[in-house]
């Protein structure tokens, strides 16, 4: 296969793999009710269920998984966790109990551990420098399709058959993934004749040379930022449309992968082809840029929740969305770039490290358990103003992003001479 046809099929089964990497933690997000009646469960279990229960093993699992990644074959990685989490995902309908459901849910996160670190590697050693914006971009519109996935399909399948059918149903084609990575795809370092490189360091010494990097510092507090405020957001959202308008699965299913699926495509390839086409070798411009776009996503994302009407809250979603994935494509090409080879699998699984504790850990517990504290007095609302109060908190994440705009020219160029 010629390197340029391989480059962008290298891509597109990323892509699908990553879009089902995400499939189960939506569909997870549009079954709260539904796990909520059947198992009798609080609002703040739900939100350790769908948060710290998952968040702790899959952030603690990426930093060997990514070590792994780093001296070891990333295709081999990719294939059998794909088929770990997809056996996971599909066993969820069988838990009985909030104590099965998060021992399931412990498994679904050790498996997609084994997915993105690797495939940015991968992608970082195939793309140049200024490609890699457009590369990582296309690469995450898998979350986009996982949003269409996710919604639509999990939506109707929970109002047709239920929640433990739907997770049986989205999890085995998980495994057909598995088998195409394995076969499909190569090791580029098995290709290569083997060159002396700098011994691999060990965990603790690899933390010390990521985090002295004064960018790459602010863009791992940025994510985590980012990602405290969107897994609590997206994970009650569902919930909050269902209980504020009365919208059934199968209805807000569908709304959502119009919204997430077109806005988040949208934005996402907007993203990385602004960054490649106007911005490519300049990452101080788009942090700039992106820090902008993300302090005018908090101002819409506050709007969803301060209006009354189903429709304009379901047209400032789409807006969000759109104007929310902008950054993805870039903010991660900029990791890839800030990063020896050696560390770049690292650099992403550290990132996830800190953002899934702080934000898939704590955002859906966060907002849980302020629903529960708004409940005396706000009733069936008190979900919309726990929503309501984190999304300013994105604010914070748009200044680590403009303060990175300073120091990233002088970082990358420390990058470079450590390579050389």
């Amino acid at each position: 296969m010629k390197a340029a046809i391989y480059k962008r099929y290298l891509l597109v089964v990323l892509l699908i793999i990553l879009a089902f990497n995400y499939v189960d933690r939506l569909a997870l997000g549009l079954v709260l009710q539904s796990i909520k009646a059947d198992l009798n469960l609080s609002d703040t279990q739900l939100g350790l269920l769908s948060g710290l229960a998952f968040a702790l093993f899959y952030s603690l699992m990426g930093i060997p998984i990514a070590r792994w990644a780093d001296r070891g074959n990333r295709v081999v990685i990719i294939s059998i966790t794909t088929a770990l989490w997809s056996v996971a995902v599909a066993l969820c309908g069988l838990a009985g109990s909030f104590w099965q459901l998060a021992a399931i849910r412990v498994g679904v996160a050790v498996g997609e551990a084994g997915c993105i670190p690797p495939a940015h590697s991968l992608i970082a050693d195939q793309f140049a420098r200024s490609e890699r914006a457009r590369a990582l971009s296309v690469y995450s519109l898998g979350g986009p399709l996982s949003m269409v996935i996710g919604y639509f399909v999990a939506g109707w399948l929970n109002q047709i058959y239920g929640w433990r059918v739907m997770f049986l149903l989205i999890g085995l084609p998980g495994l057909g993934l598995a088998v195409w990575a394995w076969l499909g795809l190569h090791e580029p370092r098995r290709l290569t004749t083997p060159i002396k490189e700098p011994a691999q360091p060990n965990v603790r010494e690899a933390c010390a040379l990521l985090l002295k990097n004064t960018t790459y510092r602010h863009l791992v507090l940025c994510f985590s930022v980012v990602l405290f405020f969107t897994y609590g957001i997206t994970l009650w959202q569902p919930a909050f449309f269902m209980r504020s308008y009365g919208l059934k699965s199968g209805q807000l299913g569908t709304w959502f992968a119009l919204i997430y699926g077109i806005g988040g495509f949208l934005g996402t390839y907007a993203g990385g082809e602004w960054a490649t086409r106007y911005a490519a070798n300049n990452e101080r411009l788009q942090l700039k840029a992106m820090a902008i776009a993300l302090a005018c996503f908090a101002v819409v994302s506050g709007l969803i929740y301060l209006s009354s009407n189903l429709y304009v809250a379901l047209a400032l979603t789409g807006l969000a969305a759109a104007g929310g994935s902008m950054i993805n494509g870039p903010l991660f090409a900029i990791v890839q770039t800030l990063m020896p080879q050696r560390l770049r699998a690292v650099s992403i699984s550290l990132i996830y490290l800190f953002g899934n504790l702080v934000g898939m850990g704590l955002g859906p517990l966060a907002i849980g358990a302020l629903s529960d504290r708004f409940r005396p007095w706000a009733g069936e609302e008190s979900l919309r103003y726990s929503l309501l109060v984190l999304c300013p908190g994105y604010l914070w994440a748009a200044w680590h992003l403009w303060r990175g705009g300073r120091t990233v020219q002088r970082d990358i160029e420390s990058a470079s001479m450590e390579c050389a």
